[in-house]
């Protein structure tokens, strides 16, 4: 697969059941099906509905007309004002190492300045370890504690970005 196979837009509902398959067995090939962390929320079932949100967004990747990954900002409850944070950004193994992951990143950044947010949050694992260093290099910086109310406590790495 070559990036420019590749098209992202907006999601539906019938991008759910499509969707939660890639988080779930992404999160199993990693390790990180842990309690505490959105494998086991029943909203990965129905981010469509969770996406109509206002202030929020979910970028659907798709080649040949099949998802195979995607990305979104949420203002997450008790986050500071101006902040959202960014979710699911999860891939299926074909669509890895062709530069989706940046552009997905840099779609939801460039988003989330359209929404008028001033910083972006995530939180991650360990078990994600290819995932830390991409955030690094797009500057994210550590956090010495969470940020809001995502109920992820299985998730140990939290970072903050300034837009």
């Amino acid at each position: 697969m070559l990036l420019n196979e590749v098209t992202l837009r907006g999601i539906t509902p019938s991008d759910d059941q499509s969707l939660a398959l890639i988080i779930r067995t992404t999160l199993e090939e990693f390790g990180a099906n842990h309690p505490g962390t959105v494998y086991y929320d029943e909203e990965t079932d129905r981010l469509s509905t969770v996406f109509s949100a206002p202030g929020s967004w979910y970028f659907v990747a798709e080649a040949g007309g099949i998802p195979v990954g995607g990305a979104g900002i949420f203002p997450t409850m008790g986050l500071p004002e101006g902040v959202c944070e960014l979710v699911k950004m999860y891939l299926l193994p074909a669509a890895r190492g062709i530069g989706l992951g940046k552009h997905l990143m840099n779609e939801c950044l460039k988003k989330a300045r359209e929404f008028g947010y001033n910083k972006v949050y995530l939180e991650t694992m360990p078990d994600l370890k290819v995932a830390v260093p991409m955030y690094e290099s797009f500057g994210f910086n550590y956090l010495e504690a969470p940020l809001g109310q995502s109920g992820h406590f299985g998730c140990t790495i939290r970072m903050i970005k300034n837009l």
